[in-house]
């Protein structure tokens, strides 16, 4: 898939279907976005092989004591937490090898925490600008404050949460039933670059929180544990810890909608989306930003949509629903979703498509349809 959208995003651009300002001014906007995917995935990497994520598991498995409901509980605060002050991609990228690892210490399936941790990593970015990158898009162009923003999106975030919960809770109530067994301390193999990586990832918190440049802060957490592992695990360090697939596969994703926003795409998206600003017509926009963002990807959707929202503030929200909640019926819906399933398959865990359509489609329109309502009465 990567290279098919790395390749149509290239003929678009040489070809001049895309014309070249156009392609740049494309680049300009979705680079701080590819610069932090490559560093926060790197920050990853290394943290995972300190055993940062390992040590982490054993401690929430041990605060449980053996209630696997409990662990569930302590997972979902956890994750809407981190996917609220650090962003989804961070959950994707630093929380899902934590709960893979815990799973793996205490003996339970690991499908019912990667799901959960996929599930609130779109669903609980709803609260701040800092949650979504689709939020900092959006209160760019609407001009809002974080406390502003927060104010209008309270109430569907919790919503969200809640729905979330649900949802994964009755899906795989069966796997989150009894107990486990304690899971006994694991020895560190360097102790020096355990702390240097936990430290690193604890880190970029603060300035994450500050409103520093997302991506400049993930660089920053990357650069200094490459460079304790250059001094102490110079083999762990290889090119293939750059996520350059997935780079490729946004970037192109980009290209194209962009081309096709300027051959009719936005003049097909504004019919769909309609001109009305009440309650029916937030509800049209955001069911169209769930349709488009499972179809392609969430965030070319969210900027191909932004452009026939009319820059009306409650037909932006509303798109923020479809592109923040919706897409998690494709395994390609949101770059957060792609994060997730690469740190998947590095813990060795595979869920298919089609179990994760299963729990979307049964999902998603619920949470669409109570977020927009809880929107709605928070006007």
């Amino acid at each position: 898939m990567w290279l098919l959208a790395a390749v149509a995003g290239a003929l678009c651009v040489a070809t001049g279907a895309l014309p070249w300002q156009d392609a740049v001014a494309t680049t300009e906007r979705v680079g701080p976005i590819l610069g932090f995917l490559a560093a926060v995935t790197v920050l990853a990497e290394l943290a995972d092989a300190a055993q940062v994520f390992d040590a982490a598991a054993v401690a929430a498995a041990r605060l449980a004591r053996g209630r696997t409901r409990v662990l569930f509980a302590l997972v979902v605060v956890l994750a809407a937490v981190t996917t609220i002050v650090l962003s989804l991609d961070t959950t994707a990228v630093l929380f899902t090898p934590v709960v893979l690892a815990l799973a793996e210490q205490v003996g339970l399936p690991p499908t019912p925490f990667a799901m959960t941790t996929v599930w609130l990593a779109n669903t609980a970015s709803l609260l701040l600008p800092v949650s979504n990158l689709t939020n900092l898009l959006a209160v760019d162009r609407l001009h809002l404050s974080a406390i502003a923003f927060a104010a209008r999106m309270w109430l569907p975030a919790a919503v969200a949460i809640a729905v979330t919960t649900i949802v994964i809770g009755y899906t795989y109530r069966s796997a989150l039933h009894g107990r486990f067994t304690e899971p006994t301390a694991i020895a560190i193999a360097d102790r020096l670059l355990f702390h240097i990586a936990t430290a690193a990832c604890l880190g970029v918190i603060p300035f994450f929180l500050l409103g520093f440049p997302v991506w400049a802060v993930a660089t920053g957490g990357a650069a200094v544990l490459t460079g304790a592992f250059a001094v102490r695990r110079r083999k762990v360090l290889r090119f293939s810890l750059l996520p350059w697939q997935l780079v490729l596969l946004v970037e192109g994703l980009f290209l194209v909608i962009a081309t096709l926003g300027t051959h009719g795409l936005d003049a097909v998206l504004a019919r769909l989306a309609g001109t009305a600003a009440d309650a029916l017509g937030v509800l049209r926009t955001s069911v169209i930003g769930a349709l488009a963002s499972n179809l392609v990807n969430n965030l070319p959707s969210y900027l191909a949509l932004e452009r026939v929202a009319d820059q009306h503030t409650d037909r932006l929200l509303g798109l923020l629903l479809g592109t923040n909640l919706g897409p998690l019926i494709t395994l390609w819906g949101s770059l957060a979703t792609l994060l997730w399933r690469e740190r998947c398959r590095a813990r060795g865990v595979r869920i298919s498509a089609a179990e994760f359509a299963r729990v979307g489609v049964r999902g998603v329109p619920v949470m669409l349809a109570a977020t927009w309502a809880a929107l709605v009465l928070a006007r």
